[in-house]
């Protein structure tokens, strides 16, 4: 891949306004940390309201890694309340305040906003578009990241995922492959690992699972009386990966969290598809007793 093929801009915003020095710099670490407050109480609408004032502050001080910093956040509140069409736009102008030289063209900062608007496109059912985002910040990422780093495990991870949707299902089970192999170096990793696992189990079974008629003809899952096949191979692949998952994520190494407890609890649901209900019922247990930890501290 040529450096144009990701360095072009996906929406010609204007960055003239942005080719003075700038007069001063926004605090932005501690409008995060105010952002991080209001989101704890669930205050989106807040958080929204506050990141949009210190856009308008940045840009009148010609602040462009403030406002970089800050167009990346917003399209991911826009994203997590389902406005579509704010999050792309605040996307684009992410992206396109990447190509400013003082965040510099190519850099890991850029390829973060091509990522942060592949999460954007997923999220709004535009997995083509995804794909070609997570492509675009992968080559980036592999130049400038060390092989450990797990942002790059994170980046291979939601490539895989947009892959599997598009029906690239090998291309997928590569890349989720080449997370594990980051995220075994990463601190706490086992649970980043858990969840992979559990992706590599449903995109082996869409990639090998038939549905078949009543003779034998491979059909849609809504035609009427299909029944579902899977080669014993492929079943006794994906219960290796549920093997893996329940294992990585019952490691007594991670600690012990919110966080755990909400992975576990959005893994749950996995298991019992698979029919192992038991698993899906402890891990589900282990969730509340957690968040009754907290609680009671």
């Amino acid at each position: 891949m040529e450096k144009s093929d990701y360095t072009d801009p996906i929406c010609p915003f204007d960055l003239s306004m942005w080719s003075k020095d700038a007069s001063e710099s926004i605090p932005v670490q501690r409008i995060l940390k105010k952002e991080d407050d209001l989101l704890a109480g669930n205050d989106y609408d807040g958080a929204i309201r506050l990141v949009q004032y210190w856009i308008s502050e940045a840009e009148a001080c010609r602040d462009v890694r403030g406002a970089f910093t800050l167009e990346n956040e917003l399209m991911g509140l826009f994203r997590k309340t389902g406005k579509r069409d704010e999050a792309f736009l605040h996307g684009e102008k992410a992206v396109a305040l990447s190509r400013h030289e003082a965040i510099g063209e190519g850099s890991v900062s850029g390829a973060t906003a091509f990522l942060n608007l592949a999460t954007v496109c997923k999220a709004f059912k535009e997995p083509e578009r995804a794909a070609e985002l997570y492509e675009k910040a992968r080559v980036i990422y592999e130049k400038e990241l060390d092989p450990g780093d797990g942002r790059l495990g994170g980046l291979y991870n939601n490539y895989a995922l947009a892959l599997n949707d598009v029906g690239r299902y090998d291309d997928a089970i590569t890349y989720f492959t080449k997370a594990l192999k980051v995220m075994e170096h990463v601190p706490a990793g086992k649970l980043e690992m858990g969840m992979t696992y559990l992706n590599l189990a449903d995109t082996t079974m869409n990639r090998d699972a038939r549905f078949l008629d009543d003779e034998g003809n491979v059909v849609s899952e809504s035609t009427k009386g299909a029944h579902l096949t899977i080669s014993p191979e492929t079943e006794e692949t994906v219960e290796t990966y549920l093997d893996l998952a329940w294992d990585a994520l019952n490691d007594p190494a991670i600690p012990a969290n919110g966080y755990y407890a909400y992975v576990i609890e959005t893994c749950a649901p996995a298991f019992e598809d698979y029919g192992r209900e038991h698993e899906a019922i402890a891990l589900r247990r282990m969730a509340e007793e957690i968040r009754e930890t907290y609680e009671g501290a």
